[in-house]
């Protein structure tokens, strides 16, 4: 009997075998759950992907900035399950002039993209998916830190900052639906989202120096691990939550 035994879940942003969603998939499924995965752009390459879990999940298509997509997405998914219990969001992009130490110089249009797909398609995708929560459950999502400027992160940074509070009122209006909505803010991974980030290696160099217990940039499982444990009924009473999952540096002065 694993933590998600019977569970069902919605996962978003599997790209590679490297990604973050990619180890959630795998371990709720190892944990007894089954999983549906959504995909963006080549639908083909997910699929290709999720041939590697243990059980090949179902692939649907999202783009969390079409509105139609969001608005059929619950009756898609229940073509695969008749409800959700968990649902992890592991979404965010910003175009280029919006990263790389560009801050002063990026155009609305460019900072309005990362908001939408980065912040508020949080609030989309919960809202999506809450006709088939009905026995209520937990909404995750992924998160790096954003008490603070990093180096080259800029308007994602911004992003992040409005999807931590994003997640606090999503948290205060779901509650009553019985659904927990928590962020994982892992460190920084050799991921494909992180290999899009113009100056990543400044994040590389700094943090497994600056991490109490070290930190691995290429084992996504620690974050993995965070995110299901969140969903499984061992968090019953947290919601509005930031769990840290970064060897320790955020609690250390640089």
């Amino acid at each position: 009997m694993g933590i998600l035994e019977g569970k069902r879940i919605l996962v978003t942003g599997v790209l590679t075998d490297a990604s973050i969603a990619f180890s959630v998939a795998k371990l709720a499924q190892e944990e007894g759950a089954t999983v549906v995965l959504t995909g963006f752009g080549r639908l083909s390459l997910v699929e290709r992907i999720a041939k590697r879990l243990p059980q090949t999940p179902p692939v649907l298509e999202l783009d969390v900035a079409d509105t139609d997509q969001l608005d059929t997405l619950a009756a898609r998914v229940g073509e695969h399950v008749d409800g959700l219990d968990g649902v992890v969001h592991s979404i965010g992009f910003a175009p280029q002039s919006a990263l790389g130490g560009n801050f002063l110089n990026t155009p609305w249009e460019d900072v309005a993209t990362a908001l939408q797909i980065s912040t508020y398609s949080f609030k989309s995708l919960a809202v999506a998916c809450l006709p088939l929560m009905k026995e209520g459950g937990a909404v995750v999502g992924l998160d790096f830190d954003a008490s603070r400027a990093w180096p080259v992160y800029d308007w994602m940074g911004v992003a992040k900052a409005g999807l931590e509070s994003c997640s606090r009122y999503l948290a205060r209006d779901l509650g009553k639906h019985n659904i927990r909505v928590n962020l994982v803010s892992a460190g920084p991974l050799r991921t494909m989202a992180a290999k899009s980030i113009p100056g990543f290696k400044e994040f590389e160099e700094s943090w497994p120096e600056r991490s109490p217990l070290g930190w691995d940039l290429t084992d996504t499982v620690p974050a993995a691990k965070a995110c299901v444990a969140l969903m499984s009924d061992w968090f019953p009473a947290t919601t509005g939550e930031i769990v840290h999952v970064d060897g320790g540096a955020h609690a250390i002065g640089g």
